[in-house]
């Protein structure tokens, strides 16, 4: 009866107020009053029902939280349920502490400091979301700067969102400490003088919520909503409103739940529920409140939650384990998310991860609660930053070495370029623009000096000629370029960088020598907006430009091309695209980089591809952006730098011994699927646009998206993108819609997974193209005519890799997958996830008589799967060993799948030589029956699909959309 106690403990923590629906004896109660809304960690918002819990629809916005994904460990841990911020380490290793204030107070307080010389700058922006309550379509969004008027739709329900991004700055390192974009919604409490009738019990490490009834114990329902759940809301009052829930440990929740379960039906009950006497509560059975750390997708978050006494918990300062967490003895969950067991706190590290690190380790897992941080906001400007009583800039009759340093710093600081006597400040804070004053007339006694007006007029000569050298310099410099640019095309250079060199490249944390505050920094979260985002767009006038270093090399022929904080050779070449764009080998801040020099005529496009970079780029499969400069004759682009194309792997892979096809096409369809997710569509897509990184710290190579200047972002509440300015892409990779020249004619984000399609039977097949040579290709795209004749006919693994580029470059965009199928399918799939996927579709199967819809497709058209009968196709002492136990159907598929799954079962047990026939687990056993039966696993899936919307399936099939 312990367990039952922890249970009495949770309702009444939840002593809260009122459901809507038990009071609404005396009036109507409206859709959205019927409903429940969950927030989830990924940012989804869903609609469910009170009395079951299934999501109506889904609402999906950005992240509760997002946060740098560069950083190899984290200095911050955001709380997404409050923002509130837990630090980790410190300079006497103290472990995690909680800082006394929040990403909101920041926000609002901003911009501060603390005392521990952290400098804070902040932005709020608010949204309403209008949103039909019937689909959960969203109407408009409703902002400062935006609100589209919309069509009566009677009733709407309009939820209120704020983002607050916060950025830190170390005044002691000059370096960027941190950012984070934390969204909340607004939702004041739930009115205190109306009695809620519901508890709801969520776990803190994923999504599982349990409603209990709080008079009667009973569980009401019981539902996983696949991501941490951040708050639960109700809707009164035309707003939202939060509603009780009280967060536990995964443990303690399925534990309660289970124990709660396995009683009654013990007791043989139609419910089960939390009835228990609040006496019999023992000190074990007692909740204690514990800080959460965990971890989803690449980031960290920390959550206060309760635990019971079966749960781990790490005390303070705890900080050399590894980041996996310890190894516990007894169990808590399966592969599947079930808790199998009581958990257990037998905590066992594994071998060296208590060793000595260079940086602080972080243990996912509950930890007592950390203590406060003495750190305070203090309002006054740092010391070292104060600005001096002087003038910062004073005039040129009085300068010294101090006055220019000052100068120096203002303009490093302000981002203030060029002529340090056009921009002063007064006495009341504001600029001042000062003209030039006229030459003063030459004194009478000067003029009649024959050798002063012979010195004079050398002078004037000096200065005409260094005035004319500077003015022709940019031109000389042009014409150069341009000639440089006309040799490279005519016989281009191939550039071999060596790898060790580039490993360091893309994965280099050396920080800049650099001890002035400036703009530039790594990558802010997804949205951050241009003013506070880590990226840079320092842009210097012309004057500044003119005198940019350009330093001479032994040979004469290399000038080092420096502007702003870029700084490249011309003549290390790397590529070059259309419209006189090339990209240079260079360097940013001491990082080598790769820059992109773009003509001033394509400014306006290199600024669309800036911010597309700027909001895409945290993803570790885009090329991530570092700064924009820009000088009279062209704009800069510094971007990450690789070691080769695709099309370079594909034509050398010799070279990339290590890195195997499927992963490099797995990796772009992730970084294609973000685009997507943003709503941008790349649009040329191909294997020059694909580039793939140095080794990183594990040895790692990664495919990157890059090239964006064709990229198009689509507005909320569309799908597809005009043709009026022109046809994008690369001839030869480009979908038949974008050329097709029909009334209404509006390409979606489909046309990329054409060309995605394209590039992978070019991979595959190292080198083909799906619609042949160069010259017909774009014909045959037109028409339809595509040949995979790299594929064998019997052969497993290409059954599956035609089936997937077939789906792709199909000439319908409608029936095209999205990037989500394409990743969900069994191309990517490894031989274990194929062994689970035949072991989970004979249990579905086991019990579904012969007429049941599932089984009849999974027969329909099995003769060929299973070669007529597949006893006469196995080796002869399996089917010795079969007939030992059972008769197995020899044309039947799900006998075949069921002696599958029994080996697999049994393995073990079987006797050594049907062990050597099968191989081992899972590699060899999974090949054992498909090189035998090649169209066994695409067969079974497609035949499947009708089961995609149970829980079962989701690891293999895109979930169903929420209605």
């Amino acid at each position: 009866m312990g367990t039952l106690g922890l249970l009495l403990i949770c309702l009444f923590l939840l002593t809260w107020e009122a459901d809507p629906i038990q009071g609404a004896g005396a009036r109507s109660v409206t859709l959205p009053e019927s409903l429940l809304f969950i927030s989830t960690l990924d940012g989804s918002l869903h609609a469910v029902s009170k009395q079951t819990g299934d999501i109506k629809w889904t609402l999906r916005e950005d992240p509760i939280i997002q946060v740098p994904v560069y950083l190899t460990e984290p200095d911050f841990l955001p709380d997404p349920n409050d923002g509130s911020l837990y630090v980790l380490g410190g300079k006497h290793k103290e472990g995690l502490m909680k800082l006394p204030f929040t990403i909101p107070e920041l926000v609002q307080s901003a911009p501060c400091r603390s005392s521990d010389g952290i400098l804070y700058t902040g932005k709020k922006q608010d949204v309403w979301f209008v949103v039909d309550p019937e689909t959960g379509e969203k109407q408009t969004s409703l902002t400062t700067s935006s609100s589209e008027s919309i069509c009566p739709n009677s009733p709407l329900l309009y939820i209120g969102r704020t983002e607050y991004v916060i950025t830190m700055f170390d005044t002691k390192t000059q370096e960027l400490r941190w950012n984070a974009t934390y969204n909340d919604y607004s939702a004041p409490p739930y009115d205190e003088k109306l009695d809620y009738k519901m508890a709801h019990l969520v776990s803190s490490g994923d999504g599982l919520v349990v409603t209990v009834d709080r008079e009667s114990g009973d569980v009401l329902w019981s539902q996983n909503y696949g991501s941490p759940v951040i708050g639960v809301y109700l809707y009164s009052g035309d707003s939202l409103r939060h509603a009780p829930h009280l967060s536990l440990a995964i443990e303690t929740l399925r534990f309660l739940t289970f124990s709660a379960k396995d009683q009654a039906e013990a007791h043989s009950s139609l419910k089960w529920s939390y009835q228990f006497v609040k006496e019999q509560a023992t000190a074990q059975a007692q909740l204690v409140p514990t800080l959460y750390v965990g971890k989803l997708d690449s980031h960290f978050y920390a959550s206060t939650s309760l635990v019971h006494h079966g749960v781990s918990l790490l005390p303070r300062g705890l900080i050399l384990a590894r980041i996996e967490g310890p190894v516990t003895s007894g169990v808590t969950v399966s592969g599947r998310g079930e808790c199998e067991i009581t958990p257990s706190t037998d905590v066992r590290y594994p071998p060296g991860s208590t060793a000595s690190k260079k940086n602080h380790w972080l243990l996912i897992g509950h930890h007592e609660l950390p203590p406060v941080a003495h750190t305070t906001i203090l309002r006054d400007f740092p010391v070292s930053l104060q600005h001096s009583t002087e003038k910062v800039i004073p005039p040129r009759s009085t300068a010294s070495s101090d006055s220019y340093y000052h100068q120096h710093y203002f303009q490093k600081v302000s981002g203030i370029h060029g002529n340090p006597e056009s921009n002063k400040e007064g006495a009341d804070g504001r600029k001042t623009v000062q003209t030039p004053r006229p030459a003063a007339a030459l004194p009478i006694s000067l003029t009649q000096d024959h050798l002063t007006l012979a010195v004079l007029t050398l002078l004037l000569g000096g200065w005409l000629v260094f005035v004319l050298t500077c003015l022709l310099r940019p031109t000389q410099q042009l014409t150069v370029q341009r000639q440089r640019e006309e040799a490279f095309e005519t016989h281009p250079q191939v550039i071999h960088n060596n790898n060790q060199t580039n490993a360091s490249v893309s994965e280099d944390v050396t920080q800049s020598t650099d001890t002035n505050v400036t703009k530039d920094s790594p990558p802010s979260s997804t949205d951050s907006p241009p003013s506070l985002n880590s990226h840079s767009s320092n842009i210097p006038d012309s004057e500044e430009v003119s005198a940019a270093a350009h330093k001479t090399t032994e040979e004469g022929f290399s000038e080092e091309v420096q502007v702003g904080k870029v700084s490249f050779f011309p003549s290390e070449v790397l590529g070059h695209g259309s419209a006189g764009t090339f990209v240079f080998k260079g360097k940013f801040d001491g990082r080598h980089v790769a820059v992109k020099r773009i003509l001033p005529e394509c400014f306006e496009v290199a600024e669309r591809e800036v911010q597309l970079l700027r909001e895409s780029d945290t993803h570790p499969n885009v090329i991530r952006y570092f700064c924009t400069e820009r000088d009279r004759l062209f704009t800069y682009i510094a971007i990450e730098l690789c070691t080769a194309t695709l099309q370079q792997y594909v034509e050398d892979p010799a070279s990339f011994s290590n890195l195997s096809p499927i992963t490099v096409l797995e990796q772009t369809m992730c970084g294609l699927s973000h685009l997507h997710s943003l709503n941008i569509v790349h649009r040329d897509l191909k294997p020059r646009n694909i580039l793939l990184s140095g080794p990183g710290a594990l040895g790692r190579v990664r495919a990157l998206i890059s090239d964006f200047g064709l990229c198009k972002k689509i507005p909320d509440g569309r799908s597809s993108f005009s043709m009026r300015s022109g046809i994008p892409g690369t001839e030869g990779w480009i979908a038949p819609e974008v050329l097709r020249d029909t009334p209404g004619n509006k390409p979606t984000a489909a046309v990329d997974v054409f060309s995605a399609g394209c590039v992978f039977y070019y991979v595959v097949s190292r080198g083909q193209h799906p619609f042949g040579d160069a010259l017909r290709r774009q014909i045959n795209i037109l028409s339809g005519e595509y040949s995979l004749s790299h594929f064998k006919e019997e052969s497993n693994d290409d059954i599956i890799a035609r089936d997937l580029i077939e789906q792709m470059i199909g000439a319908n965009a409608e029936t095209r997958p999205s990037t989500e199928c394409v990743l969900k399918h069994p191309f990517f799939w490894s031989r274990e996830k194929q062994l689970l996927f035949f072991q989970d579709v004979s249990d579905r199967i086991e019990k579904e008589p012969a007429d049941s819809p599932i089984v009849v497709r999974l027969e329909t058209a099995g003769r060929v799967v299973v070669r007529t009968n597949w006893r006469m196709h196995i080796s002869v002492p399996l089917q010795t060993d079969l007939r030992r136990f059972r008769t197995y159907k020899g044309n039947s598929v799900r006998d075949l799948l069921r002696a599958m799954r029994n080996k697999k079962h049994h393995y073990h047990e079987l006797p050594p030589e049907v062990q050597e026939t099968l191989g081992e687990l899972p590699e060899g056993f999974v090949s054992y029956f498909t090189s035998r039966f090649p169209r066994l696993l695409m067969h079974t899936h497609a035949a499947l699909h009708i089961c995609a919307q149970e829980r079962l399936f989701h690891p293999y099939y895109k979930p169903p959309k929420a209605k």
